[in-house]
């Protein structure tokens, strides 16, 4: 009897199918499905799923009611649907969330039966797929993160001199990808053709909407053919799919323009860094290649940008010049404008008046895990004003909610002094470190 755990045992099951995959890159896999419904593979992809947590979908059913049942029992049940061939995908649940720029996005909850079957799905593809994906790609990807990308950005402006920035910007990436494309990236490491028909179903699952007490049922995405649900474990990794065609596009682009210019993707995030006097040639062929594709580009929010006299904005940092104490200018990053606006309001949201019945130590706990997720992504660059800026306005909106909790008059800043709250109730401070944090190599 083996004595190792889910996770050892995947580990060792993906290794073996990464290592097939890039040695043999022409490679397809006909036997797999068997590998998705294995013992160890549904118990790691619960883990993963248990630890990530979220809300129920569309059938009501949250973690904690599979575990009242019994987990064992309801996975045992799962695993019995999958051998048999019997399992099918449920309706997501449809909620909306607001846009950095405005607006609201459609977000597509799965049930949670399906987030583990796709989650273990992921955990047999992902590693088939990892051999085949580009250097310019960093989203969602093993040992790299947004942060990554941006320092191959500041690479590329520092060392490369490519201070002509294309600022792309996709309209609605994941909800238009063309399905029958996608499903050619897949089939082509793909043979298995239980894998592909549940991918296939997974794109074109029903949405289900509730407003009120009313409940809609909809399947744009069949109509369509066209889209990845945002929400779903398997969305990011078909994106990065249908990405690299236009990264293997770009890279058979005029040589002129190719040499001169480099991309950096994150997810649908990208920029293109262009020697100067290239930038105009790039966003051309960029444009063609995306019609190529069945993509649209967002016209009115893709730029050019030419620095040092130019900023833009990426992954929540701000790019441009900078000056260092002694006044001398370099090119770098500090945290975007918005990036510090979407912090101030959780805090606002996490201080309301909706709070009042909650004690001053479990407020504590949710600012306190904001402030630090917030600051363990923002600490490249300049930050020290945004750092101030933050913990001041946290005091203020603290002390604010705590004179209404106990009903004092005022603003509560004598009542409930700094001191207080930094010490005696714990309340995290962003504090630049002593020493600058050490620089993390491009790749």
């Amino acid at each position: 009897m083996s004595l190792q755990t889910p996770e050892v045992s995947v580990r060792k099951l993906q290794t073996a199918l990464h290592a097939k995959a890039k040695a043999e890159p022409c490679c397809r896999f006909y036997s797999l499905w068997d590998k998705v419904f294995r013992d160890d593979v549904l118990r790691e992809a619960w883990r993963r799923c248990r630890a990530n947590g979220g809300a129920a979908g569309a059938d009501g059913v949250g973690f904690a009611d599979i575990e009242a049942e019994g987990r064992e029992r309801w996975l045992g049940n799962l695993q019995q649907e999958l051998r048999a061939g019997q399992y099918r995908p449920q309706p997501l649940l449809r909620v909306w969330i607001p846009k950095s720029s405005g607006g609201q996005r459609p977000l597509g909850i799965p049930t949670i039966r399906d987030r583990v079957v796709q989650a273990a799905a992921i955990l047999v593809l992902g590693p088939i797929f990892e051999a085949d994906l580009l250097e310019e790609q960093y989203g969602f990807r093993p040992g790299r993160d947004a942060k990554m990308a941006l320092r191959q950005v500041v690479h590329h402006l520092q060392r490369q001199r490519r201070t002509e920035i294309v600022d792309a910007d996709l309209s609605d990436y994941f909800n238009t990808i063309p399905h029958g494309a996608l499903m050619k990236c897949v089939a082509r490491r793909i043979a298995d053709g239980r894998i592909l028909s549940i991918i296939k179903r997974w794109l074109t699952t029903p949405v289900v909407e509730r407003i009120g007490r009313a409940t809609s049922q909809s399947n744009e995405a069949r109509r369509t053919r066209r889209g990845t649900p945002q929400g779903g474990v398997v969305s990011p990794l078909l994106a990065n799919l249908y990405f690299r065609r236009f990264l293997l596009g770009w890279q058979r682009a005029r040589p002129s323009v190719r040499e001169a210019a480099a991309i950096v993707n994150y997810a649908d995030d990208f920029v293109i860094c262009c020697k100067p006097g290239v930038g105009l040639a790039a966003m051309a062929t960029m444009r063609a290649l995306m019609a190529r594709l069945g993509l649209q580009v967002n016209d009115r929010k893709t730029r050019l940008a030419r620095l040092p006299e130019e900023r833009f904005d990426f992954l929540g940092y701000t790019v441009g010049r900078f000056y260092s104490k002694d006044g001398k200018p370099y090119l770098g990053t500090a945290p975007s404008k918005k990036a510090i606006q979407r912090v101030m309001r959780r805090i606002h949201d996490e201080t309301s008046r909706r709070w009042l019945g909650k004690t001053i130590e479990s407020r504590i706990v949710e600012v306190n895990r904001v402030l630090r997720g917030w600051c363990g992504y923002f600490n490249q660059g300049p930050v020290r004003d945004a750092y101030e800026k933050l913990a001041w306005y946290t005091q203020r909106r603290l002390q604010r909610w705590l004179a209404r909790k106990h009903k004092k008059p005022g603003s509560g800043s004598r009542q409930y002094p700094h001191e207080l709250l930094y010490g005696k109730l714990g309340l995290y401070r962003p504090t630049v470190p002593a020493r600058s944090l050490p620089r993390a190599k491009a790749r």
